[in-house]
C-alpha cells in the first residue's frame, strides 16, 4: 500500500512540476500568428476533408482516404496557408529558446529536435481537431483500439534533416491512434515504412508480407494508424521535414486493457497463433474421430 501511494505522490508531483513548465512558457513566449491558438476549421482544412467530417458517414469518410494496406489511412487535409503558418511559428518559438537558452521538453524519447506544441499554447486547438475532426474518423476505423473514447492527446512536431534527427528507428507509439501530418519543407528521402499492428507481447515478431508498407510524405497530406502499428522513418537525404503528430489516447480502452487475457482482436500475430490454436484443434478433434472410425469397424 505504502509503495502504490509512494507513486501516486511521484505521479501528483511530475504533473504539477510539467504544469509549472508549461505555464514559465506560456507566460513569457509571444506567439507569432494567435490565428493558429483557436481553432478555424474552414482556413485551417481543405474542402474535401471538410466535406467529409460534416457528412460524418462512413461513406463521406471513405470517399476521402486512400487505404494503402490494412488499417494505414492517408487523405488530404491541410491547407498550405496552415502548414506555412504552423511552420513559422515553430520556428519562431526555436528562436525564442535559442535566444533565452530556455531549456524544453523534446516531443519523445527518440526525437533530439522538434517542439510539443501543447507547451506553448497550442493545447486547446489541439484538443478541437482531436475531437471534431480525429475521433468522426477513428470511431468508424477504429473502435475496437478505443477509436470511439479517444480523451487526451499529446501534440508535437518533428523535424528532419542532415542537421536534425536523420531518420527514426523501428517503434510503436504511445497512443491509440496517431495522425501524421507533413507540413514541408522541400526535402527528399524520409518515406515511413510500416510493418504490421502487434500488441505488447509481440512487438519485436516477424513481418508477413502483406504488412510492408513504404509511404512518401506529402505536404499537408495526412496519415492515421493505430498506434500499435509498428513503424519508422528512413533517412531524410537532403532538405528539410517537418511533420505535425497527434498521439490520440483513451483511458478507458487502457483500463479495459489491463483485464485482457489472451487474444488480441487487432493484433496481427495475435490472430495468426488463433488461427494456428484452431487449425492445431480441428486437426486433433479429425484425427480423434479418424481413431474412433477404425476401432469401431475392426
Amino acid at each position: 500500500m505504502h509503495l502504490r501511494d509512494n507513486r501516486f505522490e511521484q505521479e501528483l508531483l511530475k504533473v504539477q512540476r510539467h504544469r509549472e513548465y508549461r505555464k514559465k512558457i506560456i507566460s513569457n513566449y509571444q506567439p507569432l500568428h494567435r490565428e493558429l491558438y483557436t481553432m478555424h476549421a474552414v482556413n485551417f482544412f481543405v474542402p474535401s476533408f471538410l466535406k467529409a467530417i460534416n457528412d460524418n458517414t462512413k461513406e463521406s469518410l471513405r470517399s476521402i482516404m486512400i487505404e494503402p494496406s490494412p488499417g494505414v489511412y492517408t487523405f488530404e487535409m491541410l491547407q498550405p496557408h496552415f502548414c506555412e503558418l504552423l511552420l513559422s511559428e515553430v520556428e519562431n518559438f526555436e528562436r525564442w529558446v535559442h535566444e533565452t537558452k530556455f531549456r524544453i521538453m523534446r516531443p519523445n524519447t527518440m526525437n533530439k529536435y522538434g517542439a510539443v506544441l501543447d507547451d506553448f499554447g497550442l493545447e486547446t486547438m489541439l484538443d478541437k481537431l482531436m475531437e471534431d475532426f480525429i475521433c468522426p474518423i477513428s470511431r468508424v476505423f477504429f473502435p475496437e483500439v478505443g477509436g470511439s473514447t479517444l480523451d487526451s492527446h499529446h501534440g508535437f512536431v518533428v523535424e528532419y534533416g542532415m542537421d536534425r534527427d536523420v531518420d527514426l528507428g523501428f517503434h510503436v507509439d504511445d497512443s491509440e491512434v496517431t495522425l501524421n501530418v507533413c507540413l514541408g519543407k522541400q526535402f527528399s528521402g524520409g518515406e515511413l515504412f510500416f510493418r504490421g499492428i502487434r500488441c505488447d507481447n509481440h512487438v519485436h515478431s516477424g513481418t508477413e508480407q502483406e504488412e510492408i508498407l513504404d509511404y512518401s510524405h506529402v505536404p499537408g497530406r495526412a496519415v492515421l494508424h493505430r498506434g500499435r502499428h509498428r513503424h519508422g522513418a528512413r533517412a531524410t537525404t537532403s532538405g528539410r521535414r517537418v511533420n505535425l503528430l497527434l498521439w490520440c489516447r483513451s483511458s478507458v480502452f487502457r483500463e479495459l486493457k489491463k483485464y485482457q487475457k489472451e487474444f488480441s482482436s487487432w493484433c496481427g500475430e495475435c490472430q495468426r497463433e488463433k488461427k494456428e490454436r484452431q487449425l492445431l484443434a480441428v486437426g486433433a478433434t479429425k484425427l480423434e474421430l479418424l481413431n474412433r472410425l477404425q476401432k469401431s469397424t475392426s
